[in-house]
């Protein structure tokens, strides 16, 4: 039996030695904001928060988490609260098919909870692992630099 935190919630799961992290969350747990991507740790499609930074869910196997906090899209915030970067990424439109919006926002947001105001350069050079096909790059660059003024604006700290 694995024990850990998900989204502020304490879990115990009964998974084989092989269950990845990402299994653990989207198949025993319901959890669909990380996504199956590549499978390797490259593409992002699967990025959630463990301990507060940002991590491959497809790669880490779910029992070396065992005791430790994880934090999913459905955790970081919901309709009724989005989280600032869902927020901004709403209102600069930066999604198209959606299928990479997850670890761009789950990425974002552990950039913004370390660094209050990154240039534009170390937004890129965070986000580069996660890819996107759609060609929405612009769209999401100008969300994180917008979540990073309204989270400085209005003191709000993750």
């Amino acid at each position: 039996m694995l024990s850990l935190t998900v989204n502020g919630r304490e879990v115990e799961v009964d998974v084989t030695a092989q269950a990845t992290l990402l299994h653990l969350l989207r198949n025993e747990l319901g959890l669909n904001g990380p996504k199956y991507g590549c499978g390797l740790g490259q593409c992002g499609a699967c990025t959630v928060h463990v301990d507060g930074q940002a991590a491959r869910a497809c790669v880490i196997p779910a029992h070396g988490v065992a005791g430790r906090s994880i934090t999913t899209l459905e955790g970081l915030g919901n309709r009724a609260h989005f989280h600032p970067v869902q927020k901004a990424f709403e209102d600069a439109q930066a999604a198209q098919c959606g299928y990479c919006l997850n670890g761009m926002v789950m990425q974002a947001a552990a950039l913004l909870a370390r660094e209050k105001h990154p240039d534009p350069q170390r937004i890129r050079a965070e986000l580069s692992g996660n890819l996107c096909r759609c060609g929405t790059h612009v769209e999401i660059l100008r969300a994180v630099e917008l979540a990073a003024a309204r989270m400085s604006t209005e003191g709000i700290r993750p």
